[in-house]
């Protein structure tokens, strides 16, 4: 495996770049010996510090609080790890390896020879925020079907299909085409991070430093790492465009309009509109609960809370029945340690506390979202 091997000379510092794949067996055991051999200073990990966490303390995960991830609105990121975490867990156990074996090698031999241990990456949530806060509507419905796709179990990965990812021209093809495909996903989650990498790669302490990269990243790297790197600009959670915010009051103030100018023509006519507005937003909102085998508690606030979220831009219907969900169904340890085998089947989704509450959520506002619609629809058909 040589070749994935590539040695680079910057000011007075040796920088070896070692490219894996994270499944592989192989890269596990070159990073070994390249450590060993080579003795560095530093070794660079492609981690950050929340990944690096859940590596050196793998049973935190059985600890996560289902409630505080939805009130800190972080259900979004959760899922996004789950699809990714478990597709990458199903290819591991295809092969027989550890997920992320190479960077637990790297962190073991560094320990090992007594380098210095440097996370290289750039936090995962800054990295998701800033894909999803840049990708237009139908990118993010492009991207989440790429998701589901991805799971699908008929994946077949050999280990020779892994060394062919590892040669350099069969990566730069790949990641033409993410960027073909996701040209603003290609950008922040190849391109920023090559950029993260290699500023971090070549100020580690040290005139002699190792990186462990997976190896997507070493093409981009051996270009930036000669080049300067604004690193605070890339590391910048975009904030909410004005158009954005703008337009998520125009459903709601045009349905309060409509609803004031019912009720000034004509008490009853605006109790009509009222009760219409209610019943649209709180029944889609409660069907699509019950669809996802909500708690019949979970059904009910739905249905109570779907006519005030959706006249209400920073709630979400979904929220608040989740939390009542996980709160009457509490995941279990059991569920958190399934999640990787549960998530590929709808028999397993449902079954899964975890799962069929994120999916309560996603439902719940799916349904509450329609009820929006309709329930405007027949509002203005009844007026006019």
């Amino acid at each position: 495996m040589e070749q994935n091997i590539t040695r680079l000379e910057y000011q007075d510092k040796e920088i070896i770049l070692i490219a894996t794949a994270h499944v592989s067996k192989e890269s596990a055991e070159l990073v070994k010996q390249v450590i060993l051999a080579e003795r560095p200073d530093s070794v660079c990990v492609e981690l950050d510090q929340q990944r690096f966490e859940s590596m050196e303390n793998p049973k935190a995960w059985e600890k996560t609080d289902l409630v505080k991830v939805i009130k800190d609105k972080k259900v979004g990121f959760m899922i996004a790890n789950l699809f990714l975490g478990s597709y990458q867990k199903k290819i591991a156990k295809q092969l027989g390896v550890t997920v992320g074996g190479e960077m637990r090698q790297g962190i073991e031999s560094a320990r090992e020879v007594g380098a210095s241990l440097v996370l290289a990456d750039r936090s995962i949530q800054t990295t998701f925020l800033r894909i999803w806060r840049k990708l237009s509507f139908w990118e993010k419905m492009k991207l989440f079907a790429s998701l589901l796709l991805s799971v699908d179990d008929d994946t077949d990965i050999s280990e020779t299909d892994l060394q062919e990812m590892l040669q350099q021209d069969m990566l730069e093809s790949v990641i033409a085409d993410v960027r073909k495909q996701f040209p603003q996903i290609g950008e922040i989650l190849i391109g920023e991070r090559d950029q993260y990498l290699a500023a971090k790669i070549k100020n580690a302490p040290g005139p002699k430093v190792v990186a462990v990269l997976g190896g997507a990243h070493v093409p981009g790297i051996k270009e930036e790492i000669f080049k300067t790197q604004d690193i605070e600009r890339i590391s910048e959670i975009p904030p909410v465009s004005q158009f954005s915010k703008l337009a998520g009051w125009i459903i709601p103030a045009a349905i309060l309009l409509l609803l004031g100018y019912a009720f000034l023509g004509d008490i009853q006519t605006g109790l009509k509109q009222l009760s219409t507005w209610v019943l649209w937003t709180g029944v889609l909102a409660a069907v699509f609960t019950a669809l996802s085998l909500g708690h019949p508690l979970s059904i009910l606030t739905s249905f109570v809370a779907a006519p005030f979220t959706t006249l209400n831009p920073v709630l979400a219907c979904g929220w608040i029945t989740g939390l009542v969900e996980a709160t009457v169904k509490k995941p279990t340890v059991e569920d958190l340690q399934n999640v990787s085998e549960d998530i590929y089947s709808v028999k397993g989704f449902y079954k899964n506390r975890l799962l069929r509450t994120l999916l309560v959520i996603i439902m719940t506002n799916i349904g509450a979202s329609i009820g929006t619609f309709v329930a405007g629809a027949d509002i203005i058909k009844q007026l006019f």
